[in-house]
């Protein structure tokens, strides 16, 4: 995944924001199941008392409640409580049944108030106990237990009284009586007895007391439980809100950051094509390079968009949820563990099957590529030789290849959905099993359960979301290697940093001895290739195939670089000059006539877009093409399809030879550009650009001797090197080569 990251590190602080936004999210997720608990065990269970020591007592049930406690208790209650005169609330009750909530009951115009949600956990837990002595006191006194049977009778030897009378005696009449040792006495059993008691279960007392108090205070308590629900509501619903803005917000600049680097690589990589020499361009294919700019970066862009929303989010919520875990039920954290292993043993094999078909299916993406460039870029040599069947058989199996590959991790992918809806409802139904145990027994509650279950879901969802994303990781991992591996290739041409200007000479052209070979090549290719081609003059280059003619002309522009000697344009050498300047200077016409989609005027003005309307129509004449122009339709504005593909070939290099005349350079470079065209438009077109651009160096690479007769210069190459040089006559007279040359078309035509 760092490969994939790496591409985004220009946006970095919109990732460390993006994954801020999520920190929040997960927290506002993971806070729902709390409340949810809330609302069923206080809400629901508790009739909406949050606390098991009430917030507002009258003054009876104070006074009888400090009885039970020591000094320091007291102390503490008596600075947490304070009292207000509530008569004046219980009049105004009378006129208004909405305000009966907060007064007293019968017999009290006194209520004690106290901010319980600032106590600390501590002294929360210590008035817990205190209050729920009295009602402890008063289970011995009617209970039938033999301990409750021995403590009865010590109360009543110490206060002189027959069981039968304890039995009529009011409970907090019996306290205030005892001696004060003997009132400790029973406080400290009573307080050994309530640490017997499980947490859940004095939680649940507590409770029931503040309930009893509340109701004995005339307290609507269906209210105060709806007004407790209402408030909770709101708060989910708020934090829910959050959340899902969050989660918007970071989906919204996952999407645009993705889209940012699947643009920024996409233009890095095209950018580094355009500056592969040929050398380089050896190196990758045409169909693997297009894949790369394609859906390679389509992989990256995918997974980018997906990483912050699954692979960031989901180690996120997962560990958020398992601190939830431990912290709330760590007793049933077992469930957890046996969830996370089921899933880690189906990720596992997951990945062992299907991972080596992730890595092998962009090959396969290249090879369908290839097959099919190749079967439309040829679809007439196939016709011409009836191939039809073999290249359908052929793109075939480069197709079916793809399809099993896909189908296998398609069929990994649908296998793992429903093994993780499996393994999600096992573990609920086993949380249930196991938590419902504890329920009856009292050392859980049904809220705590729920939210258990809902972080159980949350780990597990995480883990499924992972695997999912696993899977879907290493494709973009090797999508990301194959782009990496365009944008570190090492680009074999490059401008120096210090370049010199050519600008102001006239374009002559010097080869010192110059020696060319491959890369990887055992042998040179050109040896020792050594002449000038002057400026206002035409040097041709003629020679048998394979002996290195468009190689040599390729050295000019820079295409490739000298292994040994050097080229000099006006006594500048090329290397020492900025490609682009260099380029400018030269219209260059390959063997192979190129045209672009667009119409006939803007591939004319390919190399010079500021061209006049004149300018282009006087180099669509000199190349001999208006004639075919001006009988399309729409003439110059008529259109042309990718790669010329509706013209033909004949038309398709006479547009290529306009194209190199409008750019008006100092350097004219034909590489056998005049195959294509018939003997009299050969020398007409051949008339014209004597007469059109004869202060220009020209350099003329051509199989015909009817071409070239006429140059200023002939080279005559064999096997790399020149083996003659001269004019026509000059060759014809000393030159067995060319002489042999010269007879076999005269013989010919």
């Amino acid at each position: 995944m760092i490969k994939v990251l790496k591409f985004a590190k220009d946006k970095w602080y919109v990732v460390i924001f993006i994954i801020l936004l999520l920190f929040i999210q997960v927290y506002c997720e993971l806070t729902l199941p709390d409340y949810t608990s809330d609302i069923v065990d206080v809400g629901i269970q508790s009739k909406g008392v949050e606390y098991p020591v009430p917030e507002k007592i009258s003054e009876g049930s104070f006074n009888d409640l400090k009885l039970f406690m020591s000094a320091d208790e007291r102390s503490i209650v008596e600075e947490i409580y304070s009292y207000t005169d509530d008569s004046s609330d219980k009049a105004d009750s009378d006129k208004d049944e909405d305000k009966s909530d907060d007064s007293a009951g019968e017999g009290s115009g006194t209520v004690y108030y106290a901010d319980i949600a600032a106590l600390s956990d501590d002294e929360l837990n210590d008035l817990k106990s205190a209050m729920l002595l009295p009602e402890m006191m008063a289970t011995l006194l009617t209970s039938d237990s033999e301990e409750a049977k021995a403590m009865q009778g010590q109360l009543a030897k110490g206060l002189g009284l027959s069981e039968e009378q304890l039995g009529s005696i009011s409970l907090m009449d019996v306290f205030r009586q005892m001696p004060e040792v003997q009132a400790a006495g029973v406080i400290s059993v009573l307080k050994k007895q309530l640490e017997q008691y499980p947490e859940y279960l004095l939680e649940a007392s507590g409770t029931a007391f503040v309930q009893a108090e509340y109701e004995r205070l005339d307290i609507d308590m269906d209210k105060y439980q709806m007004d407790y629900l209402k408030v909770m509501a709101v708060k989910m619903l708020g934090i829910a809100v959050i959340a899902l803005v969050v989660s918007i917000i970071v989906g919204f600049l996952s999407s645009r950051l993705a889209a940012y680097v699947a643009m920024d690589v996409r233009l890095k990589v095209f950018s580094k094509v355009m500056s592969f020499s040929n050398a380089e361009i050896n190196n990758f294919s045409t169909s693997s390079l297009i894949t790369r700019c394609t859906n390679d970066v389509q992989q990256v862009q995918m997974v980018l968009t997906i990483f912050f929303r699954i692979v960031v989010f989901a180690p996120i919520m997962g560990g958020g949820a398992i601190l939830k875990v431990v912290h709330n039920a760590a007793s049933m954290g077992w469930t957890v563990v046996v969830a996370v292993c089921a899933v880690s043993v189906l990720i596992a094999v997951l990945m062992t099957v299907a991972m080596p078909k992730f890595k092998i299916m962009q090959k396969l993406i290249d090879n369908l590529n290839l097959v099919s460039r190749e079967i439309l870029t040829g679809l007439p040599v196939i016709r011409a030789f009836g191939r039809q069947k073999y290249e359908e058989e052929r793109f075939e199996k480069a197709s079916t290849d793809l399809m099993k590959t896909q189908l296998f991790t398609s069929g990994a992918m649908a296998l793992m959905a429903p093994t993780m809806m499996f393994i999600m409802n096992g573990v609920s139904v086993l949380i249930v099993w196991a938590g419902a145990g504890k329920i009856d027994t009292g050392a859980l509650q049904v809220g705590d359960m729920m939210a258990f279950l809902i972080y159980a879901m949350h780990i597990v969802m995480s883990f499924m979301f992972i695997s999912m994303v696993a899977i879907l990781l290493p494709r973009a991992a090797v999508a990301a290697d194959r782009i990496d591996e365009v944008l570190s290739s090492k680009t074999l041409i490059l401008d120096k940093d210090e370049t010199k200007d050519i600008s102001e000479g006239k374009g002559e052209v010097v080869f010192s001895h110059v020696s060319f070979a491959y890369p990887n090549a055992k042998e040179d290719a050109l040896k020792d290739i050594d002449f000038t081609a002057k400026a206002g003059q035409t040097t041709a280059i003629i020679g048998s195939t394979g002996c290195g003619k468009t190689t040599l002309v390729n050295l000019i522009p820079r295409l490739f670089d000298v292994t040994e000697g050097s080229i000099s344009i006006d006594g500048v050498d090329i290397r020492d000059v900025k490609m682009k300047e260099l380029r400018r200077e030269i219209g260059f016409v390959p063997q192979k006539g190129t045209l672009f989609s667009g119409t006939i005027s803007s591939n004319i003005r390919f190399g010079n877009r500021k061209a006049s309307k004149e300018e282009v129509e006087k180099a669509a004449e000199i190349a001999q093409a208006t004639e075919f122009i001006n009988e399309k339709e729409k003439g110059y504005e008529s259109d042309v399809a990718q790669g010329g593909n509706n013209v033909s070939g004949g038309q398709k290099q006479r547009l290529a030879i306009a194209r190199a005349i409008a750019k008006k350079p100092k350097i004219y470079i034909f590489d056998d550009s005049f195959s294509a065209l018939d003997y009299k438009t050969d020398a007409a077109l051949r008339k014209a650009l004597k007469q059109n651009v004869k202060d220009a160096t020209v350099i003329i690479v051509a199989q015909r001797i009817s071409t070239i007769m006429h140059a200023d210069q002939i080279l005559v190459l064999e096997d790399g090197q020149i083996v003659g040089k001269g004019t026509h006559e000059e060759l014809m007279e000393n030159n067995e080569i060319y002489q042999q040359i010269a007879e076999s078309q005269i013989s010919k035509n």
